[in-house]
């Protein structure tokens, strides 16, 4: 049994890097201390084991190599600058006992870009052997944790400046320890917050917007593994929160800092969703395509739309209602639109045995590059078109760069 933190580890990764990269930097130097490099434990799987939690820390003058802190004294004695913003890592399930491979590379990832303390908790032996016994000592873990965020909290770290990252199962970790202090941490993101067993579950007990003063969540497989419903200020289905390209299927085989959310007024809930391209660098650039009928029709009208540059192919496909007159869909393509020369229209008639659908429809093409506003405005074909049945037109696209 894998969860989704080992089958999907790469877009979580590449997710993770690319929200984390506007974190701001600090300017503070820390002291280079000497030690002996401590690494994750590994667990029995058939057994399972007691907590043994250990906090690994790493930083800046020493990235690749975790120096052990403890929780009940010395941490005064480690590399730890309580000047600096601190992230703590915590990683989730882990079936078969073994190091979260993503660890390194996330640690890494964060210290290029950014001075600050990185914590990785490791709690490998509480995590491994069957789910519901890594479920069963989430409380613990998080009370665990709870108890040295407030160590750091008394050598003056700001409780603003601490920022939890929790993946799959230890997104929920994340929440019951900033329910620990109160909801006044700076921020937790969760990373493919987990399903079983919290989707029903209380805001008391999984991760929830009150948890830290800003929570915010991504989701890249809300349909096996990882929860479905919004857990934070902000929550990313990116791809529809499902799948991703690039991935293989379990059941058939930079963002501006606080995501550009004022701290002052944060909304209640917004869900966001976005794309993806299936292979590095990831990510896409995201159009609006509408089209609109001349005249209602009695069925629905599907339409696919082909976006061409002078190197890549991206399609999508509009379904207008029937007795409506507009149909939307977000295009994601490669390069931006302005550098887009042609796009292709295909009228997709419901031809069924008892009945014909009208050879051909009239009406409107627009596209606008997203997000929209002063100077991103809704494009348009200055002309009504005709298109004939499974037919592809080509048509010029001319807008301009911003």
């Amino acid at each position: 049994m894998k969860m989704v933190e080992d089958l999907k580890r790469k877009p979580l990764f590449i997710l993770a890097v690319i929200l984390l990269l506007s974190s701001a930097q600090a300017g503070n130097t820390n002291r280079t201390s000497w030690h002996q490099c401590a690494d994750f434990q590994t667990a029995n799987f058939l057994h399972g084991s007691k907590l043994n939690v250990q906090f690994l820390l790493f930083t800046s003058s020493n990235p690749s190599c975790g120096e052990l802190i403890l929780a009940d004294d010395g941490i005064e004695d480690t590399s730890f600058n309580s000047s600096l913003e601190t992230k703590i890592i915590i990683h989730g399930f882990r079936a078969l006992g073994t190091k979260p491979s993503w660890i390194e590379g996330l640690v890494r990832a964060i210290l290029h870009t950014s001075h600050v303390n990185v914590i990785a908790v490791d709690w490998v032996h509480g995590s491994t052997g069957a789910y519901h016994s890594a479920v069963d000592n989430v409380t613990q873990l998080a009370l665990s944790i709870s108890h040295f965020i407030s160590k750091l909290l008394a050598l003056g770290v700001s409780g603003t400046s601490i920022h939890i990252i929790g993946v799959s199962l230890g997104a929920h970790v994340a929440g019951l320890v900033g329910h620990f202090h109160g909801g006044q941490l700076g921020r937790i993101t969760g990373l493919d917050p987990a399903g079983p067993k919290y989707t029903r579950a209380s805001l008391e007990e999984r991760l929830d917007p009150g948890d830290a003063l800003f929570v915010e969540a991504i989701h890249t497989d809300a349909d096996n593994f990882g929860i479905r419903i919004p857990v934070g200020h902000i929550d990313y289905f990116v791809n529809g929160g499902k799948d991703q390209p690039g991935c293989p299927r379990f059941i058939s085989a930079g963002l501006l800092e606080q995501a550009g959310v004022s701290m002052r007024r944060l909304p209640k809930e917004v869900i966001v969703y976005l794309m993806t391209s299936p292979s590095a660098p990831f990510c896409v650039h995201h159009s609006l395509v509408e089209f609109r009928l001349q005249k209602k029709r009695n069925v629905v009208t599907s339409i696919e739309i082909t976006f061409y540059s002078n190197s890549t192919k991206d399609t999508a496909k509009i379904t207008i209602p029937q007795q409506e007159e507009v149909g939307k869909r977000l295009l994601a393509h490669k390069v931006p639109l302005c550098e887009i020369n042609i796009v292709m229209l295909k009228y997709l008639p419901n031809n069924r045995f008892w009945r014909k659908d009208e050879s051909h429809i009239v009406g409107k093409f627009c596209a606008a590059p997203l997000p929209l506003n002063k100077n991103r405005t809704m494009f348009c074909l200055p002309w009504n078109i005709t298109l004939y049945g499974n037919m592809d037109l080509s048509y010029q696209l001319s807008a301009a760069c911003a």
